[in-house]
């Protein structure tokens, strides 16, 4: 076993922080299985990619916020299916 000291900005620490604790991880935990994956496909697991919502999804979220705000929940189904049949008419 051996330790590492990383250097970094204490906001992206504290960001890097708070994503790892949402999934119940710390950033060692994060950092160790970083490395393994790294080892494990010969490559390094980063997505540069931009994460911005296309403009079909920015209308459809726009259009779900309007639904809450006017108290409403939309309408519901009982089935997958049901969903599927409505979403095609």
């Amino acid at each position: 076993m051996t330790t590492m000291t990383i250097r970094c900005d204490e906001e992206d620490k504290a960001a890097a922080a708070a994503v790892a604790e949402y999934y119940g991880l710390d950033l060692s935990s994060v950092t160790r299985a970083f490395w393994k994956q790294m080892a494990r496909t010969n490559s390094i697991p980063l997505d540069f990619g931009t994460r911005e919502p296309n403009a079909v999804s920015l209308r459809s979220i726009r259009e779900a916020d309007e639904i809450v705000a006017a108290g409403g929940a939309g309408e519901s189904f009982s089935s997958g299916r049901e969903l599927l049949d409505a979403a095609r008419s």
